[in-house]
């Protein structure tokens, strides 16, 4: 590029070379055209330290273990449920010192009198699967759906705690309507809280930096032991004979053997008494209850239901309300009077609060 100047005189202008930009710092924006204002030399970008990573789980985190990992339940009457929630279903029991599979660990948002930490387990063997039978398995009790969901209850508001593929053939324990309870396939799953097992230790132990090692005890050298040697003849010289040691005789023993008795006893005959029949335990009759209280939540996260029925004056709890129908959902009366008739049992973990298996229940008026 060249400018003419007074004179006829043709002066160069000689452009300067643009300054290079790292490739993490953004292009700095064009100043605006002046002829009267020198161009701005572009400043050093600055570098930013990278921040290291944080290794803290925040809600939300899912670790997948490589391989399923042994841990032992370490409290008393543990609840498995179908979610990672207080408030979900539970779908079997745990005692101190059963084993389970670890499959997942789970951090969950912190809550209020709720765990925030969680195990995704391998379905215990005692405990079973719900699917819907009428769309699908066939007459041959195979899976005819593309993939169908396994839950925890007879209902779509029950949990899904694992899939089998079409094909698959399952066992059949028991068919309530459209739902059928089966034997639990490998790979269905279910919730417990951390805290609540033991995991096995493992992995190297790790020691803290600028930690003097230990030397190792070495127990002091005994002093060799002198074997004394007796002196030898020398060869050749002719050893005196033995003398042999002849014992004394001895006189000889006559024993007598004493007079066998004639046997006039007659022998034992075995007498063979008839096995009484086991007991016939006889079924337990069905104990069927109408109680009248306050529905409200459980207080206790190992009770064996999340709601309970409160009596009206002193507010003590009378029973726990659990119900497998889909057309009653305990929540909604959550606070309200109400008048439940139902089957009444004892939990072998509560016996002083008995369970209500809800057939009815109807909100009472307000007096």
């Amino acid at each position: 590029m060249s400018v003419m100047l007074c004179g006829g005189l043709v002066a160069p202008i000689f452009a300067a070379d643009p300054p290079v930009i790292p490739a993490d710092v953004p292009a700095p924006t064009p100043p605006k055209s002046d002829a009267k204002k020198k161009t701005d030399k572009a400043a050093p970008a600055k570098k930013t330290a990278a921040k290291p990573a944080s290794t803290d789980k925040k809600a939300g985190d899912v670790v997948v273990l490589p391989t399923p990992e042994p841990a032992v339940v370490s409290q008393k009457n543990v609840n498995v449920r179908g979610q990672a929630l207080l408030n979900s279903e539970i779908v079997a029991h745990l005692k101190k010192g059963d084993k389970v599979m670890v499959l997942e660990e789970i951090t969950t948002k912190k809550k209020q009198d709720e765990p925030d930490k969680w195990l995704k387990i391998a379905l215990p063997q005692t405990s079973a699967a719900w699917v819907n039978s009428s769309v699908g398995l066939d007459a041959d009790k195979k899976v005819k759906a593309s993939r169908l969901n396994l839950r925890s209850g007879p209902g779509e508001n029950f949990s899904v705690i694992g899939r089998v593929e079409k094909g698959t053939t399952v066992t059949v324990i028991e068919t309530k309507g459209e739902w059928s309870k089966i034997e639990p396939p490998s790979g269905t799953y279910a919730f417990v809280a951390a805290h609540l097992v033991s995991r096995e230790p493992g992995g190297a132990t790790t020691i803290a930096a600028n930690t003097r090692p230990i030397p190792p005890v070495i127990p002091p050298t005994p002093p060799p032991v002198t074997t004394v040697v007796p002196p030898q003849p020398p060869v050749g010289t002719p050893q005196p004979p033995e003398t042999p040691v002849v014992p004394p005789p001895q006189p000889p023993v006559v024993v007598t053997p004493p007079p066998v008795a004639a046997n006039t006893t007659p022998p034992l005959v075995p007498v063979v008494r008839p096995t009484p029949p086991p007991p016939v335990e006889e079924p337990l009759a069905k104990r069927v209850v109408t109680r009248e209280g306050i529905v409200q939540k459980s207080v206790s996260p190992q009770a064996p239901t999340y709601f309970v029925l409160r009596d009206i004056d002193n507010k003590r709890v009378v029973n726990y309300l659990f119900s497998t129908s889909t057309n009653i959902v305990v929540r909604t009366f959550k606070g309200q009077r109400v008048i439940v008739t139902g089957e009444e049992s004892l939990d072998e973990r509560w016996p002083n609060t008995p369970v209500i298996e809800i057939e009815t229940i109807q909100n009472v008026p307000s007096e």
